[in-house]
Parts: structure tokens; C-alpha cells; sequence
């Protein structure tokens, strides 16, 4: 199943578009520092520690998670920076 789009998902920072995805940090969830990816009706969480793997997919393709976790790996060090500065959480914790 796909997922939808929401308000709180148009409400939240946007910190990254690239070929296509969206990258955003939201608040007021756990600690474990992590990127949400979308993408149309799709949306994937991942996990940007201690090291960066999928958490969740919902409606991506294989090839397509493949693409996000490259993206991800190559902005790693930027994503762990904007959660810090959104959540207030030290990257080195």
C-alpha cells in the first residue's frame, strides 16, 4: 500500500530535493537520528546512525531505495548537521 501525503508532511522543513525526493527531519520523534524520504504517494525512513540503513519503506521501489540510501550516504555528514541544529541533538552523542 502507498502511503499519502499529509498536512504535516507539507508543514514540515524541507531540507534536501534531489532527483525527484524530498529529504525532511520532523520533530518530536525518537532520538536515534534518521532522514524521511519522499517521493509522489511514497515515503522511506532511514537511519543516519550508527550507520545509515533503511528503518522503513512505504511504496518505494528496490531500485528506488538503492538510489535514496546513495543519496543519503553522499549527504550523511549535512543530514546529521540539520538534525542537530532541528532537534537539538549532538551528533557525536
Amino acid at each position: 500500500m502507498r502511503c499519502v501525503l499529509n498536512k504535516i508532511v507539507n508543514m514540515s522543513p524541507t531540507f534536501k530535493r534531489e532527483k525527484g525526493f524530498v529529504f525532511k527531519i520532523f520533530s518530536n520523534e525518537e532520538l536515534r537520528m534518521h532522514i524521511h524520504v519522499f517521493k509522489e504517494y511514497c515515503e522511506a525512513k532511514i537511519w543516519l546512525e550508527p550507520d545509515i540503513e533503511l528503518a522503513n519503506n512505504d511504496g518505494f521501489a528496490e531500485h528506488e531505495i538503492n538510489k535514496i540510501i546513495k543519496l543519503v550516504e553522499e549527504n550523511a555528514n549535512d543530514f546529521r548537521e540539520q538534525y542537530k541544529r532541528h532537534i537539538g541533538k549532538r551528533v557525536d552523542d
